[in-house]
C-alpha cells in the first residue's frame, strides 16, 4: 500500500462486512412500489447476513424523499417501512432522495471501519430533482457511501416493438463512481403481463455476496501523512494472493486537515 508514493504498512485488517450501514432508498411510484413491496423478504435477507453490529435503515421517495426508518437492527420495524402506501403518481426526484441519503450516514454518525451502501431501486426516471447527479457522487465518495442501484426500466413502443426507456443521465453512474454495481431486472414481455412476478433474489444475493467479499484497509499515518492536503492512496496485490482477487477501491484518496496552527 502506498500513500502519494511512499510505501506504508497496514496495521488495520478486517472483514468489510463486520458492522455494515445499509440504507434502502425505494421508488414508491408507479409500478416500482408493488414490485418494491413483494420482495420485502428478499431484500430484508440480504441485510441478516451482515455482522450484528449492522444497522438498516429505509427512505422512500417520490417528489421527495421521506425517512421511513431510522438507522435500527430491528428487522421488524424494517419489515413495516418496506409497506409503501398508494398513492396518484407524481414527480420523481431520485437524485433529491440519493443525495438525502447520503447525507442520513454523515447526521448518523458513523463507526470507523462501517462500511456505507444504500440499495436504491427505481424505474431510473428522475423528472424534478434540483441536485445533480454529479453532486450526489462527490458527496458520497468523501463520505464513503456506495450505491448498488436496482433498475426496473419502463418500456415503451418504438417502431412496433417495446424498448426500454434510457434512465436520466447520472443513474448508472451513481453505482459505477462509488464502488457499487448496477443491475438490470425485468424485460419486455414480462412489463406486458400484468401477473408476471419480479424475482430480485438474484440480484440482492450478488450485493450480499459483494459486500461479504470485501475488506477494510487502515494504518497510522506518519508524520509526513498528516500534513494538510489530499493522499493520494494505492492499493496492489502482490504475485502471490493476486489470483482470484481485485482491487476496487471505493475512492482515490482522502483529505487530511492539518491541526496545525
Amino acid at each position: 500500500m502506498r500513500d502519494a508514493g511512499r510505501t506504508i504498512e497496514a496495521s488495520y485488517f478486517a472483514a468489510g462486512t463486520e458492522s455494515v450501514a445499509l440504507l434502502f432508498l425505494l421508488d414508491a411510484s408507479g409500478s416500482t412500489r408493488d414490485i418494491i413491496t413483494q420482495q420485502r423478504e428478499t431484500a430484508l435477507a440480504v441485510f441478516s447476513r451482515f455482522g450484528a453490529r449492522s444497522r438498516v435503515a429505509v427512505i422512500h421517495f417520490r417528489e421527495r424523499p421521506e425517512l421511513a426508518l431510522p438507522f435500527t437492527n430491528d428487522l421488524r420495524a424494517a419489515r413495516s417501512a418496506f409497506r409503501i402506501s398508494a398513492q396518484p403518481d407524481r414527480r420523481t426526484a431520485i437524485f433529491d432522495a440519493a443525495l438525502t441519503a447520503v447525507r442520513a450516514f454523515r447526521a448518523d454518525g458513523r463507526q470507523p471501519a462501517e462500511r456505507r451502501i444504500v440499495v436504491l431501486i427505481s424505474d431510473g426516471l428522475d423528472t424534478s430533482s434540483t441536485a445533480r447527479a454529479s453532486t450526489v457522487v462527490e458527496e458520497a465518495r468523501a463520505s464513503g457511501v456506495s450505491f448498488y442501484v436496482i433498475h426496473l426500466p419502463l418500456f415503451t413502443p418504438r417502431e412496433g416493438r417495446l424498448v426500454a426507456r434510457r434512465p436520466s443521465k447520472g443513474f448508472r453512474e451513481l453505482a459505477e463512481r462509488t464502488g457499487g454495481s448496477y443491475f438490470v431486472v425485468g424485460d419486455a414481455r414480462s412489463s406486458l403481463d400484468p401477473r408476471a412476478e419480479y424475482d430480485l433474489t438474484p440480484v440482492l444475493k450478488a450485493i450480499a455476496d459483494d459486500l461479504l467479499g470485501q475488506y477494510v484497509i487502515g494504518y497510522y499515518a506518519g508524520e509526513a501523512e498528516r500534513r494538510g492536503g489530499f493522499h493520494e492512496v494505492e492499493v496492489r496485490l502482490t504475485s502471490r494472493v493476486r489470483r482470484g482477487l481485485r482491487v476496487r477501491q471505493l475512492r482515490a484518496g482522502y483529505e487530511h486537515k492539518s491541526s496545525d496552527k
